[in-house]
């Protein structure tokens, strides 16, 4: 299968084409510098040059292709509305030109958005949340897909997909320690964080492109949740710094832009996944990665 894969070189979407490289697929890599270019190249990818509002290289990228794994969002969150509403846009565009076709799109969402406080499933329905307003109209707009003849799914991801070269969440929260001095969880610390490694995600991305009905929604899930006071733990014991609990109140103050989410309890299972894609996360866990991998090394 000739592969179209937005965000090729980022931390997820570069694991997500060796994988399905691996696997036999070739790969077409968006790119939107001459280095990206070059490291999708070097990756065994043939390079498609553009960015997630270039639409017309989105149309066409699509087009040419049998299929298409979106992995592609801005993660500068502090401006989180306006990434939401470009993922939206790049979705739309990227389903035009596979409707009627019954080619298959791999779009991604987060497992955040649906039901805080419970254990959320493959079949929950996003809650009425603030992430969820902003999130929601891309994962609603890639599943109306389906009745338009495009084999859509989505894969759910945890807030903390992990490993060397993150960028993500955890980076932020290590990089506030730093700046604050102080490691520090919100309330008890006993909120949940669900995660997974990039690799055991590459995976994900790969079966649900091969094997996945239209409509179909999975989780991109290894642990279920992770204590928030546990994560704050590691980073302080490893920046040597002091553990301590804030309020709700001095979340955004201490936070930034991360206060809505360093107090959110968002446990998540993967169990209907794993049984219906044959799915089986087998990398580091969360704080093992912590302990063993590259977020503290300068």
């Amino acid at each position: 299968m000739r592969v179209f894969v937005t965000g090729a070189t980022g931390f997820i979407g570069s694991a997500t084409v060796q994988e399905l490289i691996r696997a036999g697929h070739q790969v077409l890599g968006l790119a939107r510098s001459d280095a990206g270019a070059k490291s999708v190249a070097a990756a065994g990818a043939k390079v498609h040059r553009g960015d997630l509002q270039d639409l017309e290289s989105l149309r066409s990228g699509a087009a040419a292709s049998d299929g298409v794994v979106h992995t592609a969002f801005n993660h500068d969150f502090s401006r989180f509305q306006a990434n939401c509403e470009m993922d939206r846009r790049a979705i739309e565009t990227i389903g035009s030109a596979l409707a009627g076709s019954n080619r298959p799109i791999v779009i991604t969402s987060g497992t955040a958005l649906v039901t805080p406080g419970r254990l959320a499933m493959e079949d929950s329905v996003p809650d009425s949340n603030p992430i969820a307003a902003l999130r929601g109209p891309s994962e609603d707009l890639a599943l109306s897909m389906a009745s338009r003849g495009v084999r859509v799914s989505v894969v759910r991801f945890a807030p903390t997909v992990h490993g060397d070269g993150d960028h993500g969440f955890v980076p932020a929260i290590i990089g506030i320690a730093r700046e604050k001095g102080v490691s520090a969880y919100v309330g008890d610390g006993l909120n949940r964080w669900p995660a997974v490694h990039r690799f055991d995600a590459a995976t994900l991305y790969r079966l649900a492109l091969e094997k996945a009905p239209a409509g179909a929604k999975f989780h991109g899930i290894a642990e279920e949740g992770v204590e928030f006071r546990k994560i704050a733990q590691v980073i302080g014991r490893r920046l040597n710094l002091p553990v301590a609990s804030i309020s709700r109140d001095q979340a955004a103050d201490h936070f930034g832009f991360l206060g809505a989410f360093a107090g959110l309890d968002c446990p998540a299972s993967s169990k209907l996944t794993q049984e219906r894609l044959g799915w089986r996360p087998v990398q580091r866990t969360l704080l093992a990665d912590l302990e063993q991998g590259t977020y503290f090394k300068a």
